[in-house]
């Protein structure tokens, strides 16, 4: 299982002291009724943000800390920042995905002169406009005709399985992965799947909101069933609306998709038929050279369900779904009229943004996608370096000793599972940077001349490769992100926290900024990523990866009573009128945004050898540390992608990631928020966790 920080951009010091230290309290420029910081600067090295890291013009002194802590670290920032016509939100994440994106274009650029790169021919490929527009849909009308010659159920069975190896969207989907109670095998993983909206509440929530939204996207599918040369396109897409609103009432909600233990259900490959009669299984893996002994079947009730959906459904019903699919999936490797159309529903109606990207910028994506670690090794070899990954080393291993610190003073978990978690902090393997290992590309095949080939043999090889792991050895050197990657993610199977290159920068990280801004930025990253494998998903897998209850009866329930404030607390949030955070869903990326900020403070505190943090232009090292951790929670949002964030995103909005520090004492003492502020919280209501 892997947990992902939002978003698109992230990302050290010496050692950790081991005594921890409390900063000096706060000035009266930064209690609750701050005034503007001074200018000038106590560091020498000027780094790539204001004069200490924090970019402090981006600030909103009329906003006192206590009312909103979000608006006053970045209220200027947010009225002064314009979302680009080409995305759904932007901030900090963004503004380092941008850079990460016109490096890599430069890679590919020059990689295109060489007739013999297969990245080169790729990009160029991608790049070839012309070529794509008069080719017009010839290249994909061989496979659309394929979905159309299907005359029953079997054959049905078979061409969706083909489907999934192309990377399109069928009925089910499915993995190879590691199995959670045996972490050293792999295994076959099946989920539901079947839908073209992005959650089953678009199907059923009944709002205004969502019934426009639905209304829209039965327009889109006769657009495409239109453009696709099909006939009665009207009368199609209501059929294949109705069919998918079926099977989302019996798809499982997303609070109960997360849940390691409800998603857990081994059976073999005969005890799935007979569960879910209506399907082929057997030919549908078989199609793939699957035979599967055993698998793992996420929500074996949506699985029943669909498969009786499929059993009666017309035959043209359930080709007309693949055929979709195939357009959405392969929609940018064709002519504009496809693309643009699919972007219409897609980018603009799901999620507000009003332009595609350019191409170059689809391209560099493509190439991340399909060529990935190719790509990778001429970044990090230009754009990282040792330097770098050796402070970053450093960063790790500080959070990590913090963290021990902090299970030791737990007063709410028992003295075995304190000695459990201590060998699961041994166990970690952090990942810095890039792969030990690197893919191997020989066998994908890349033509100068034809992009949608291209596109497909590439899908085809990622199926591959994942199923090729079956029987093998679990691929411990692997990675889930590329280099260019401006994010970070926690595998509880394998054990470990993986930090790309990419996001290693600043805000998230600057070598010439003060430790404390480092700290609230990176290390808060850090501890995220660590603290999801204590969080409420996370804690079931001890320290082998494998899902397994390790606390005692009283551990889990003296943890789920502190989790239960959490919930509720984010409950509360409302970002638009009747649409709230829920905080059941988003319980693991807040549990990660409670405990990694934590974590990181104390590693901080630790950092300073027991001496007093430097005042730098009037702030303190704990105000430092907590702007650090609302700058790089910058981000605008278009209604549309917000709106569609809170359905479907496990992480809350980031102003309210930005606003835990509500729940920090150390952030009372140095902002010295009054009683009465929006988001003071008396202290028995501060919720701490780990």
């Amino acid at each position: 299982m892997t947990k992902y920080i939002l978003g698109a951009a992230v990302s050290a010091l010496a050692l950790a002291a081991t005594a921890a230290h409390a900063d000096q309290p706060a000035t009266a420029a930064h209690a609750d009724q701050p005034a503007t910081p001074a200018t000038a600067s106590s560091t020498t090295a000027k780094p790539t943000y204001g004069s200490y890291g924090f970019d402090e013009s981006g600030m909103d002194m009329s906003v006192k800390p206590g009312d909103d802590f979000y608006d006053y670290a970045n209220g200027t920032w947010a009225k002064n920042t314009p979302i680009p016509a080409d995305k759904s939100n932007y901030g900090a994440f963004n503004i380092l995905d941008d850079l990460s994106r016109e490096r890599t274009k430069g890679i590919l650029e020059s990689a295109q002169t060489d007739p013999n790169s297969k990245i080169g021919n790729a990009y160029a490929a991608y790049m070839d406009k012309a070529a794509v527009e008069a080719k017009g849909m010839a290249p994909i009308k061989p496979w659309l005709a394929e979905i159309s010659a299907v005359k029953d159920r079997a054959a049905y069975a078979k061409v969706a399985a083909k489907a999934a190896r192309a990377g399109i969207r069928g009925p089910f989907r499915f993995y190879v992965g590691q199995d959670d109670k045996d972490p050293e095998t792999y295994i076959l993983s099946m989920m539901q799947g079947g839908l073209g909206l992005p959650d089953r509440d678009y199907y059923l929530d009944q709002s205004e909101k969502m019934a426009a939204i639905r209304t829209a996207y039965v327009a889109h599918l006769e657009k495409m069933l239109t453009l696709a040369g099909q006939s009665d396109a009207k009368a199609r897409a209501a059929a294949l609306m109705a069919f998918e609103t079926e099977i989302a009432k019996v798809h499982w909600t997303q609070i109960d998709s997360r849940d390691a233990d409800k998603t857990y259900n081994k059976m073999t490959l005969a005890q799935l038929e007979q569960a879910a009669p209506g399907f082929d299984f057997a030919s549908y893996y078989a199609a793939n050279n699957l035979e599967p002994a055993s698998l793992l079947v996420a929500q074996p009730s949506a699985i029943t369900g669909e498969a009786a959906l499929i059993a009666k459904a017309p035959m043209q019903v359930l080709k007309d779904g693949l055929l979709l699919s195939s357009l959405h999936a392969y929609a940018d490797y064709l002519p504009d009229t496809v693309a643009d159309a699919d972007f219409a529903f897609y980018g603009t109606t799901l999620s507000g943004t009003p332009e595609r990207e350019e191409r170059w910028k689809r391209g560099v994506t493509f190439l991340k996608e399909s060529l990935g670690e190719e790509v990778g090794k001429i970044y990090v070899a230009k754009y990282f370096p040792p330097e770098t990954k050796a402070a970053m080393d450093d960063l790790v291993k500080n959070i990590l000793a913090a963290m021990g610190r902090r299970i030791d003073a737990l007063p709410w978990m028992s003295d075995t599972a304190k000695a459990r978690a201590h060998k699961k902090l041994a166990a970690f393997t952090p990942k810095i940077g890039y792969p030990d290992k690197w893919r191997d590309y020989t066998g994908l095949e890349i033509k100068r001349d034809d992009l949608l080939g291209n596109a497909m043999r590439s899908n085809a090889f990622e199926f591959d490769y994942n199923i090729g792991k079956l029987g093998k050895p679990i691929y411990r050197w692997e990675w889930g992100m590329t280099p260019m990657e401006i994010n970070a993610y926690a595998n509880f199977g394998m054990v470990e926290i993986v930090f790309p290159a990419a996001i290693l920068q600043p805000p998230f990280f600057d070598p010439k900024a003060d430790p404390a801004v480092n700290y609230g930025g990176i290390g808060a990253v850090i501890g995220h990523e660590l603290s999801h494998h204590f969080d409420d998903q996370g804690a079931k897998y001890d320290e082998t990866g494998k899902l397994n209850q390790w606390w005692t009866d009283q551990d889990v329930a003296n943890f789920k009573a502190l989790t239960d404030k959490l919930v509720k607390q984010y409950d509360a949030y409302e970002p638009f009128p009747g649409a709230h955070v829920k905080g059941a869903f988003t319980l693991g990326e807040n549990i990660g945004d409670l405990g990694g900020l934590a974590v990181a403070l104390d590693a901080y505190h630790a950092s300073l050898g027991g001496k007093k943090a430097p005042v730098i232009d009037g702030m303190t090292g704990d105000q430092r540390f907590f702007l650090g951790w609302a700058q790089v929670w910058r981000r605008n949002y278009r209604e549309a992608n917000l709106r569609q964030r809170l359905v479907t995103d496990p992480h809350a909005p980031s102003q309210y990631r930005t606003d835990i520090v509500r729940n920090f004492d150390a952030w009372y003492d140095a902002f010295k928020p009054a009683p009465n502020g929006k988001i003071y919280l008396s202290p028995e209501n501060r919720v701490k966790i780990w």
